[in-house]
Order: C-alpha cells, then structure tokens, then sequence
C-alpha cells in the first residue's frame, strides 16, 4: 500500500470508529455515560456526558492499528502511542472511581519519563528534565482548555493535521498516517462536540491528547521532520492562553490547581461571543499558526525567525484586546464596535 493510501486508510477508519464509539458514549445507560454537572465556575449550564474522549482513543487506536499493519511504526511512534493510552486508561479509572491528584501528577511523570528512555530524544539531564516537564505540561494545559464546546477537538484537528502534512512531506509515512488519525478522529469526535455539545472531551481524552502533541512533536524532531519549534508554533493557541493563565494566578497568590474561568477562552464567552463564536476565532487563530508554521519549513533561518516573531506578536495583540475587552465587561461599560 503507497504513502497516501496508507494514511487516507487510517484517517477513515480514525474517523469511522471515533464517531461511532462517541455517539455510543451519548447514550443514557452505557457504562462510558458519566455525566458532567455544571458548577459556579462551568461554561455549561446542563448536565452532559464528559466520556467523548473514548471515541477519540478509540479512533486513535484504529489509526495506529492500520499504520502497523500497513507501514509499520517505530519504537519512539509505538512508545508515544503507548503513553497516551495508559493516561487514557487511568483517566477513565479517575472518572469511574477517583483518583488523588498526586497519583495522576506520579502517572503523567512516569509515563512521560518512560516515553523519554524507551525513544532516547533526551540530550543530557538539563534537556531531559526540561522535556520531561515539557511534556507534562503539555498535558496538562490541554486538559485545562478543554473547557469550551469545539475548542479541544479544533486544536487536535489543525495541530495534527500540520504534524500530519510536515511529516508526509518529510517522509515520515508512519508518523503522518498516526497523525492524520489523530486528526481525523477528533473530526468525528467534533461531529458531536461543537455547539450545542452533545458530549465533552474529558480527562479521558485532554490530557492524551496534550502528551502526544508533545510526544509526537518530539519524534517528528527526532526523525528529522522538523526543528524543534514547529510543534510549539503550531500549539501556540493553547500553550500561550494556558501558559499566561497560570502564571497570572500565580503571581496572584492563587491555587492554580484548582478550577476557575479566567483563561482567555473562558473570558470570550463569557463577554457574549459564546461557544460557537469563541471556537469559530480560535479556528481561525489555529488555522493561522498551522499555515505559519509549515510555510516556515521551507524558508531559510532568518525567515522562520520573522514567521516565530509575528506569531508571538500575533498572540500579544490578542491576549491584551481581550484583557482590555474584560475590563470594559467587568466595569459594565459598552463594548467597543
């Protein structure tokens, strides 16, 4: 089977089985339907199944099931896949029966330490810690913006389409076909998760998702797809609002574990713009760095410098707009036309 047949063939059958296993999850009466109840710090007002993250995995592993049995995937491609189903499997565990969050901080270590010893993309104690955390937080802050209806999913399908493309250009063929299945398995996914959702991601799903973008960012750069950069720039959206986020709190004195609806996201919906206008502009947002971040392949170092420069500006710009917009919000006065 040629490149591009292998990888059309995974992203189908990612997409097939993630909208098949999440519409099941929908279902009163299955044992995947547990149900998220609104509190004072939600951006939903009615109780909604949070298990659509098992649709995700389910895609995942069907992509990752035909990328092995008609390419063939590598020992850092199979350790990073491994990585993401353990965290999916105890974070469904922690759905069903709770979990301390010392065990799931202990969990996301171990399995981002595993991943860094079975692939060997460390380079010395001082990169390793600094992949090491890296990683973790890469799963966690994409568990933190998995807060609004279409936003994780959105990102998952333009991140991991841009991985997707790099690597096929790159001719990584089994990291494009998996990444492509990531990808496409969010699309299903979205299929139920856009507003009005009819089911949520969940820990079940954010924080896998987070650790592969992560992970697979690390084996793109490993295989010589791409320079360490590329994945950062094309997460940009959600590593800089989750970023700024805690560093906010905690400069603040807050528990920055704990829930809240500050995150620039948050904040857009709540000034009126809702779920589908605040997912439509971040669509928009991550479209922007996707598109940025592969056009700077191509270029010469000078250029990907610019293309860097004008993102982190790009982002600025956005994050003071809203900051300036909340503030009019909070003070009750009309917002600017």
């Amino acid at each position: 089977m040629g490149v591009e047949s292998g990888l059309l063939a995974a992203a189908v059958a990612a997409f097939a089985v993630a909208w098949g296993v999440t519409c099941l999850c929908c279902r009163p009466g299955s044992w995947l339907y547990f149900l998220d109840h609104p509190n004072a710090r939600s951006l939903h007002v009615r109780p909604t199944p949070r298990t659509g993250g098992v649709g995700v995995m389910a895609g995942i592993a069907a992509a990752a099931l035909v990328t092995i049995a008609t390419g063939g995937a590598g020992r850092a491609l199979l350790a990073a896949l491994g990585g993401a189903f353990v965290l999916a499997g105890l974070r469904l565990a922690d759905d069903r029966s709770g979990l301390s969050a010392r065990l799931r901080l202990l969990a996301q270590l171990l399995v981002a330490g595993g991943f860094l010893a079975l692939t060997g993309v460390a380079g010395g104690w001082a990169m390793g810690l600094l992949l090491l955390l890296g990683l973790v937080w890469m799963g966690n802050l994409y568990n933190f913006m998995d807060g609004s209806d279409g936003l994780a999913g959105g990102m998952a399908l333009f991140g991991f389409g841009a991985f997707a493309w790099a690597a096929g250009q790159g001719g990584a063929s089994a990291l494009a076909a998996v990444c492509a299945g990531v990808a496409a398995a969010a699309a299903g996914f979205l299929c139920f998760n856009f507003h009005p959702a009819r089911i949520f991601m969940g820990d079940v799903g954010s924080v896998p998702l987070g650790f592969l973008g992560g992970a697979l960012g690390l084996v793109g750069w490993r295989a010589g797809a791409w320079p360490l950069w590329f994945p950062l720039l094309v997460f940009a959206p959600f590593i800089f609002d989750a970023t700024v986020t805690l560093l906010r709190r905690a400069l603040r004195g807050e528990k920055v574990w704990q829930a809240h609806r500050s995150h620039y996201y948050q904040r857009m919906v709540q000034m009126g713009l809702g779920h589908r206008g605040t997912a439509l502009r971040a669509y928009g947002l991550m479209a922007g760095c996707g598109a940025a971040a592969l056009a700077g392949l191509r270029m010469g170092f000078s250029l990907q410098c610019a293309i860097i420069t004008m993102c982190i500006t790009a982002h600025l710009i956005v994050g003071y707009r809203i900051d300036r917009a909340w503030r009019r919000h909070r003070a009750g006065e009309p917002a600017e036309p």
